[in-house]
């Protein structure tokens, strides 16, 4: 303690320690432990121990758990953020894959007049519109991995690590992104394969 924190102040006293660490038997008992640190400490060197301002003391569970709420309440805010993304994501895909369904009716038709049946119709434009969702994914992973690249190229300051990409999480963010595509492209693929064949045919 001497060696890595010397007292301040002490005058010509040789034992004296100005800090100390305890940590209690369990994280439960924290509050238990430090009443008993104080009543300990106020016994021996004669002051109030119920006075806050006695001693400087540093709680670092009570640090840890504010952090940890920070924390959480940033966790919340990101996804809260990445389901409206998402959300945003399937909106467009269904758009898309209902104007492609309206610029295609007649080929539809002509697909199901020639014996194309709605199961082959409706897969045909489902796994367009997942298909999609992955290319814009695997486009939107790259130029993130490529902007922390030119990140790590800079300086960085003290105490600031480079944002790096976590494989798993690039992994769940595609699944995420697959998964609303896969959804959002059922109804413009229904529509397609419910199509009759006479009708689509006399659209122009």
């Amino acid at each position: 303690m001497r060696e890595n924190f010397p007292p301040l102040k002490v005058g010509d006293i040789d034992d004296a320690i100005s800090f100390v660490n305890y940590q209690p038997k369990t994280r439960d008992l924290h509050e238990t432990a430090k009443q008993e640190v104080h009543k300990v400490l106020g016994t021996n060197h004669h002051f109030d121990s119920s006075n806050p301002d006695s001693f400087d003391e540093w709680d670092t569970i009570r640090t840890v758990d504010a952090i940890g709420k920070i924390f959480d309440a940033m966790n919340v805010f990101l996804g809260s953020v990445g389901l409206v993304t998402l959300g945003l994501g399937a909106i467009g895909i269904i758009n898309i894959m209902l104007v492609a369904v309206a610029d295609r009716t007649r080929e539809i038709g002509l697909r199901k007049a020639l014996g194309a049946t709605s199961r082959s119709i409706l897969f045909q434009f489902f796994a367009e519109g997942a298909f999609l969702t992955l290319i814009s994914g695997g486009v939107g992973m790259g130029c993130a991995a490529g902007f922390m690249a030119l990140l790590a190229l800079l300086p960085q300051p003290q105490g600031f690590d480079t944002p790096r990409l976590v494989p798993t999480t690039a992994v769940l963010a595609i699944g995420s992104l697959a998964f609303a595509g896969i959804v959002a492209g059922l109804y413009p693929a229904r529509k397609a394969a419910l199509l009759e064949p006479v009708e689509a045919l006399r659209r122009e």
